[in-house]
C-alpha cells in the first residue's frame, strides 16, 4: 500500500493531507501512473500533472516522474521551495 502524503498548498487545495493506495497493478508503475490515477479525478487534482508546480518525493527523496513504484512506498507531492 502506497502512502501518498500532500505538503503546503497542495494540502490545502486538495482537502487531503494523506491517503493510502493499493496499486492494484504492480509491475511497471511509475510515479508518472499514480499522478494520473489521482488527476483522474478531475478538479483540483489536476494540478498534480503540472510539473512545474508540483515536485514529487519518494520515500523523502525528491524524484523524476519516471521512479518506479513497487506498492509499499511514501510518496510525497510538494510546491517547490524557495528560499533566501
Amino acid at each position: 500500500m502506497l502512502t501518498v502524503r500532500y505538503f503546503a498548498s497542495l494540502r490545502e487545495a486538495l482537502g487531503c493531507e494523506e491517503e493510502n493506495i493499493t496499486l492494484e497493478q504492480k509491475d511497471n508503475v511509475t510515479v508518472s501512473d499514480l499522478v494520473g490515477l489521482l488527476s483522474a479525478r478531475g478538479a483540483p487534482w489536476d494540478v498534480l500533472q503540472d510539473t512545474g508546480q508540483v515536485l514529487v518525493a519518494v520515500n523523502q527523496s525528491i524524484c523524476q516522474r519516471t521512479q518506479p513504484l513497487h506498492g509499499d512506498e511514501e510518496v510525497a507531492f510538494f510546491p517547490p521551495m524557495t528560499g533566501g
